[in-house]
């Protein structure tokens, strides 16, 4: 495709085959069939139904779907209800969330300005922008959206903020004639218009080059088609252990159906029995207590002013160990600040300017004459440089509308970027008086007196050299420089260029976008955490250099790329550099991507933050995407994980300790269900070795698992986070869930739990009855379960967590100890759970055997564990 900017605007005129008055009537429907409509166009989408089936390919889930089938088989209808009910509610569940979080492109689509004015058969008019077509003259004002890209055959002093694709703050000032450079970056391209960007200054005309998905937003659009989403490490690791469970599952059930035949067992009584024994092993309400874990998790964050978008994100974000932040609006205010003033042979900070000294009142006077941006309210208009002078003043209590009424403008030179200054006359103290603003470089050849308090003079090679010195300064800083000058004009004359000569030069002023004061805190707590700050943006290397070195994020030089140097390097040798490189300036869509996958491929689990549309992909590529909520595009919102409402980096770090603590009570919830299970499992185990009767029926294991269970694992997961979590480096997500020390304690907790259940077992079975024995070992394995949700609430002792400091525990166990009397003692309710009933000693003993496990396991902790 042609490079447009490296040509002239008659050339892309011609190649475009429109003149300046327009495409004419004739040659629209043409056009409309060859370009199409204006607007994004949306991949191919699963449905609903597709997604919601996708959710039965989990071999968990396929598991429980086998056990089921096979309850049904022999008649145990309670089982196959319950075990369905519980998978069509988690595929529910799951359709939900993945309906809800494909949304990106719709908010692209919003994103175009519902209308454009064009040039159409000469004559002006106003048409739905998604009716624009290539070779429409696109005409441009001060606070119009622009609403395709184009090429600018019109220029008149046109300034445009092109943040939300380029990232950076500052408005471009764009130029008609051709850049000869074949590979520019969007931000570069200043004889170019871009959809999605908005006026901020001047006016001018565009031929329209591009339309839809052609459209750098459409590039966009395309990019977050391709980026691909990832499964957390919970994801991942519950996938992971899913699969070892099941293998061990039917490995042991197997076996146990083969015992039993050849202990000449009917077929029927041996399936019941390897049923049993799945349903004792597959911790039924996981998939369920997860999910509704990290749901609290999330209420618990929004109040904290991190909304979660896509419930999984939640535990990613405790094992972030790269954050990739945007600068503007991120990091920084996303508001150009004066900074320094050079004033009288001095510099000064912006708040210590003396009124009293004539100079230094002229300057800040020629800052709000010499402009035309202005404040009502909350309400600014105006271009960003111009409305930080207006700050400025308002900081002296001066208003610049009153200045401009006592000082009134009698004529006007508009900044253009050729001479890169603008003039203004106005009367002044009885005199008439150009002021002029601009450019360090084009001002100073333009002076030849400088004001002091020591009144005028003719400047000097010396103070040519200071005020040079002090410009480098600033600059080094990645301050943004403007000069300040004046002179005498006759009264009534009319002004031309020539009379921006022979100046008096009266001082200097700084600014930038600074740094939001939290953000150098925010970046130390990360470093402290063990996570790598990354600052990526589309500013230029000195800006963002400076405010990396500012709140910690540089500590050199050599740490700093461009995205010039990023497109020389294959994915292999960014992979090798990215390490060592602490922010990346004037970067594309592309380049963002990149650096995070090359992070993602070196094993680290990546944050990407963002508020514009260039950012979106970025944002859904890493691991959890985080959108700014206020300054942040609707792209961004929805292209991100998790969404900041009071754009503040130092909620990230709240939010990851957040992440941490969610994931260390969900690994205890997981290991609380676990132990249970092992309990249940041994206890089956034995009874088949020992060709004993079954302990349990199947709908007692189902009771345990979806009602019993689930209410203290969600209550684990409710505990409070330990304070010294952030002084943890982040979870390595290459440690399986099921690791050796996680094994280790599930299975002695199991045991512990199998020992107490099987004594009230045997005491049932001496009996004579074995469901006595039955209802005895089910009761005796719930209780036991249920007490162990305070063992699972930490690896310390009770007595150093707090005994009542997660009151949720006490409710579940409580809930839990009524629903099982509940079972135990309504004669509808036992028929329906197969229990028989229970004299006065036998309720004693599966009292006294269930708070053992708790009692074993708590002295061990208080004298063991410290």
């Amino acid at each position: 495709m042609s490079h447009f900017f490296n040509k002239t605007s008659e050339e892309v005129l011609d190649e475009l085959k429109v003149t300046k008055d327009g495409l004419l009537s004739s040659d629209v429907e043409e056009r409309r069939e060859q370009y199409g409509y204006n607007e994004l166009v949306e991949g191919k989408r699963k449905t609903g139904i597709q997604v919601f089936f996708e959710q039965f390919k989990d071999f968990l889930v396929i598991i429980l779907i086998a056990a089921a089938i096979i309850s049904a088989f022999l008649g145990k209808f309670e089982s196959t209800i319950v075990i369905l009910a519980v998978i069509i509610l988690n595929a529910i569940l799951g359709t939900v969330q993945h309906l809800k979080a494909e949304q990106s492109l719709n908010s692209l689509k919003e994103l175009s300005s519902p209308a454009a004015r064009v040039l159409r058969d000469g004559q002006r008019m106003d048409i739905p922008s998604r009716e624009l077509l290539v070779g429409d003259i696109l005409l441009l004002d001060a606070g119009d959206l622009v609403s395709a890209d184009g090429r600018i055959i019109e220029n008149h002093s046109l300034q445009i903020n092109e943040s939300s694709l380029t990232g950076e703050s500052l408005s471009v000032e764009k130029e008609i004639d051709p850049i000869p450079e074949e590979d520019v970056p969007i931000g570069d391209k200043t004889n170019m218009v871009f959809s999605g960007s908005f006026v901020t200054y001047g006016r001018g005309a565009a031929v329209v080059t591009n339309t839809g998905m052609n459209t750098e937003i459409g590039k966009i659009a395309n990019l977050l088609e391709s980026a691909k989403e990832k499964k957390t490490p919970l994801q991942e690791s519950l996938d992971q252990f899913g699969k070892k469970l099941a293998i061990i599952i039917i490995a042991i059930a197997v076996l146990i159906f083969a015992l039993d035949l050849i202990r000449g067992n009917e077929l029927a009584e041996s399936f019941m029995f390897a049923v049993a024994l799945a349903v004792a092993a597959i911790p039924e309400a996981l998939g369920s207590i997860v999910t509704i874990v990290l749901a609290f998790g999330t209420q618990k964050m929004a109040k904290q002013n991190a909304i979660i978008r896509k419930l999984h994100a939640v535990e990613s974000l405790g094992s972030i160990s790269v954050i990739c932040s945007d600068k503007t609006g991120t990091l920084t205010q996303n508001k150009m600040t004066v900074q320094k003033v050079y004033v009288n042979h001095g510099m000064k900070n912006h708040d210590e300017l003396d009124l009293e000294n004539q100079t230094e009142k002229r300057l800040l006077l020629t800052s709000l004459l010499c402009n035309d941006s202005e404040k009502n309210g909350e309400k600014e208009i105006g271009d960003p440089t111009e409305l930080a002078l207006v700050s400025l003043g308002e900081h002296y209590q001066l208003n610049e509308l009153s200045v401009r009424k006592e000082c009134p403008r009698e004529g006007e030179l508009p900044f253009d970027s050729d001479r890169k200054m603008m003039s203004t006359v106005n009367r002044y103290e009885g005199r008439h008086l150009l002021f002029i603003k601009g450019a360090f470089d084009a001002l100073l050849s333009r002076v030849n007196k400088i004001e002091t308090s020591e009144g005028i003079a003719e400047i000097t090679d010396s103070d040519r050299q200071e005020i040079e010195s002090v410009n480098k300064e600033f600059s080094r800083s990645g301050l943004r420089v403007l000069g300040f000058a004046y002179k005498e004009v006759e009264e009534g004359r009319t002004i031309e260029y020539e009379d921006e000569n022979d100046l008096t030069f009266i001082g200097l002023i700084a600014m930038m976008d600074p740094p939001r004061e939290e953000s150098a805190g925010a970046v130390a707590a990360c470093i402290d955490a063990g996570i790598k700050p990354v600052m990526i943006t589309g500013d230029h290397k000195i800006t963002a250099s400076a405010i990396a070195k500012q709140i910690g994020i540089l500590k050199d030089e050599s740490e700093a790329v461009e995205g010039a140097q990023i497109e020389k390097w294959s994915d292999e040798e960014l992979q090798e550099r990215v390490a060592g490189i602490s922010v990346y300036a004037r970067v594309s869509p592309e380049h963002k991507i990149r650096i995070v996958r090359a992070w993602q491929e070196k094993g680290n689990v990546v944050a990407m933050t963002g508020d514009g549309v260039n950012d979106g992909p970025a944002l859904k590529q890493a691991d959890t995407g985080i959108a700014m909520g206020i300054t942040g595009t609707e792209v961004a919102k929805e292209a991100s994980s998790m969404v900041l409402t009071d754009d503040n980096f130092s909620t990230i770090v709240k939010a990851i300790a957040n992440g941490r603590s969610i994931y260390a009570n969900i690994q205890n919830s997981i290991r609380f269900l676990l132990a249970g299970n092992m309990g249940g499992v041994l206890a089956v185990l034995y009874a088949s070795l020992l060709a004993l009767p079954v302990p349990f029926a199947a709908v007692h294991l189902l009771f345990i698992n979806l009602l019993t269970d689930s209410l203290p694992a969600i209550a684990i997961g409710l505990e409070p986070h330990n304070k010294n979590i952030m002084k943890q480096a982040p979870r390595d997500t290459n440690t399986p869930l099921l690791n050796k020390s996680f094994a280790k304690r599930v299975t002695v907790e199991g045991i512990i739990i199998a020992v107490a259940t099987l004594i009230a077992f045997h005491i049932g079975l001496s009996t004579g009855d074995a469901m006595i024995a039955s209802t005895m070992a089910f009761a005796t394995l719930c209780l036991a379960r249920l007490f162990h949700g305070f063992n699972s609430r930490s690896k310390q002792s009770l007595f150093k967590i707090g005994v009542f400091s997660n009151k949720y525990v006490w409710y579940a166990v409580i809930i839990g100890f009524i629903l099982l009397h509940l079972v135990l003692l309504i004669p509808p309710f036992m028929r329906v759970f197969e229990v028989a009933p229970l004299n006065a000693a036998q309720f004693g003993t599966i009292y006294i055997m269930s708070l053992v496990p708790l009692v074993v396991i708590q002295l061990y902790r208080l004298i063991f564990v410290k």
